[in-house]
């Protein structure tokens, strides 16, 4: 494989999605010297209870901008309204001239199979875009690529139709502070919106540092759920011990659709994490 740094593209549905699902790995990569780039595919505007979508939607583009800063990421939030996202041709030619134009290795998104409308969507538009940006006559004004990218789901935890069946496993307990310092620019969401949506926005300290420690706990609840639900896979990638003991998991599943890494090849785009064998 290429010296060159590598290139990682997170395409969410919303902002706050890459952080919550892929926040240790696109650590991992800035720590090596990688480059990162998150999308976000709606403008967030649908999520609050009070705040109307004509100033939540600028609010959270500056959320995702500063989250962004915290690892040194370029965070990109485009115009498509939150709960509207479709697979259409249009969005499609966008994802690929994203995929063309950035040129990443490994990519990440969301699974088709999962609760919210928009998350599907994401899926469905990369899995549709994988394939087309090797095709020169699609889209002709920007160069098709030689070779499909590596693509790789986040973790999620249904299993209908299909349970996600992980290829690579981290361990991102070391790396909690910075999942906590990028989700906790996201103010509008994980002191507000997602608090009032589980019933604790009474639990929401006013202090902006017992704030961080309110959400460092709020992210590791949902963290260790997300650990129970893959410790069959914890273990067999960390052993017995350590893998039962890990509370904050990040697991992708590497997709049918675009490349197969070979070789020393996934343990490259997967940094720090443990690759399973299928």
């Amino acid at each position: 494989m290429s010296d060159q740094p590598l290139r990682l593209l997170i395409l969410g549905a919303h902002p706050d999605d890459a952080e919550y699902h892929a926040g240790g790995l696109a650590k991992a990569y800035r720590d090596l010297g990688g480059v990162v780039k998150i999308v976000a595919l709606t403008d967030g505007s649908a999520g609050h209870f009070q705040r109307p979508s004509a100033m939540l939607g600028p609010m959270r583009r500056e959320e995702a901008a500063a989250a962004g800063r915290v690892i040194g990421a370029t965070y990109e939030t485009w115009d498509i309204p939150d709960g509207q996202l479709m697979p259409t041709l249009e969005v499609r030619q966008r994802v690929i001239r994203e995929i063309r134009s950035f040129a990443p290795d490994l990519v990440l998104t969301h699974r088709t199979c999962d609760y919210h409308p928009d998350h599907r969507a994401v899926g469905q538009l990369v899995q549709d875009a994988s394939y087309l940006v090797t095709v020169p006559n699609v889209l002709r004004e920007v160069p098709a690529l030689r070779k499909d990218p590596v693509v790789a789901y986040m973790a999620d935890t249904f299993s209908k139709p299909c349970r996600m069946v992980p290829d690579a496993v981290l361990d991102a307990t070391g790396r909690l502070d910075t999942i906590v310092a990028m989700l906790a620019c996201h103010r509008s969401q994980v002191f507000e919106w997602l608090p009032y949506e589980e019933g604790v926005l009474g639990e929401v300290p006013a202090d902006d540092a017992e704030k961080l420690v309110w959400l460092r706990g709020w992210y590791l609840k949902h963290a260790r759920r997300r650990a129970d639900w893959f410790r069959r896979e914890l273990i067999a990638a960390f052993g017995p011990q350590r893998g039962a003991e890990i509370e904050a998991a990040e697991v992708y599943e590497i997709s049918e659709y675009a490349s197969r890494p070979k070789g020393d090849q996934r343990q490259r785009l997967f940094p720090t994490a443990k690759c399973l064998e299928g």
